[in-house]
């Protein structure tokens, strides 16, 4: 026998809330695909003109392996920053030079960041969330992607062409991202700010400042590390810090940068190195600190109290 069902029909002001609900979820859901942002997004917003320069020939887009077919050698950088894809597009003008803007979706705030610290030459600018400027090139990053704007050469002009196409694009891009968290672990007094390198591989840690050719510290794509400098009068010294995935690698790097960087260090992890410079080390829980560089002990055992309180 057939159940009865006329005591589970909705009642109509119930029926008005369920389309309400459902109209409401599909203007959200409209909503966030018109903010979800990709290069596809913004190529079609991207200015065909600036001044005199025309957009010339097709968009190209390339992602982690054919990056190299077109920066041939700093293609490595932007793979070290786990880079999904990058557009690129050429303006001309009939008597040159030629602009490139290049528009790296690096899938992270974290990352865009990251390879924006690995060059910080240049005039700041406010564009984006923290731009560079200096003959030829603008850089800036803002979410998760990184903007490169470069010019063949430097001409009368150029500049301002140039920081025009680079607050266009930036203005693309709604969403803020957030720097690494690792960023707090870093002191305050002395930090020399511009000095700031976020990335994960050893590699980019020997361009700013060489450990080994070995990759002593075990470093990878899932660790987060971050190097900066410290000024106080006359005495200085340089920080890295390192978040690994758990604390068993956090110990395996510490034990490897002991046995190759630092064998002579006391028990509390500090040595004097051949320079005169102080070096020192120490761990808690995932987070490897080291103070390299330092003008006296005492600043570098005082900067590792800090970081690792």
């Amino acid at each position: 026998m057939r159940k009865s069902v006329k005591n589970i029909s909705p009642a109509p002001h119930k029926i008005r809330g369920t389309i309400f609900l459902i109209l409401l979820s599909a203007a959200f859901m409209s909503t966030s695909l018109v903010h979800a942002e990709s290069l596809e997004s913004i190529k079609p917003h991207l200015p065909e003109k600036i001044a005199e320069w025309a957009a010339e020939g097709e968009d190209r887009f390339y992602d982690d392996q054919t990056i190299f077919d077109y920066i041939d050698g700093a293609g490595e950088v932007y793979r070290a920053y786990h880079m999904k894809q990058c557009l690129s597009r050429r303006y001309n003008r009939p008597q040159g030079p030629a602009v490139m803007l290049d528009v790296f979706d690096m899938g992270s705030s974290g990352d865009a960041f990251g390879v924006f610290t690995h060059d910080r030459e240049g005039e700041p600018l406010p564009i984006g969330q923290g731009a560079l400027y200096r003959p030829n090139w603008l850089s800036f990053w803002k979410d998760k992607f990184f903007v490169s704007i470069y010019a063949e050469r430097e001409t009368p002009g150029i500049g301002e062409v140039m920081k025009e196409l680079a607050s266009r694009t930036a203005s693309l891009i709604k969403n803020q991202g957030q720097k690494p968290p690792i960023l707090s672990l870093l002191p305050r007094e002395g930090l020399q700010t511009r000095s700031i390198r976020y990335f994960h591989n050893h590699l980019v840690l020997n361009i700013h400042h060489f450990v080994s050719t070995e990759n002593i510290l075990n470093l990878r794509g899932n660790t987060n590390a971050v190097l900066a400098s410290y000024k106080a009068g006359s005495t200085s010294a340089t920080v890295l810090i390192i978040k690994y995935p758990d604390k068993e690698q956090a110990s395996a790097g510490h034990a490897g940068f002991l046995k190759h960087y630092l064998p002579d260090a006391d028990s509390s992890g500090a040595a004097v190195l051949e320079d005169r410079k102080w070096c020192a080390a120490g761990l808690a829980g995932d987070t490897l600190a080291i103070v390299l560089e330092a003008e006296s002990r005492e600043i570098a055992k005082g900067l590792l109290r800090e970081i690792l309180r």
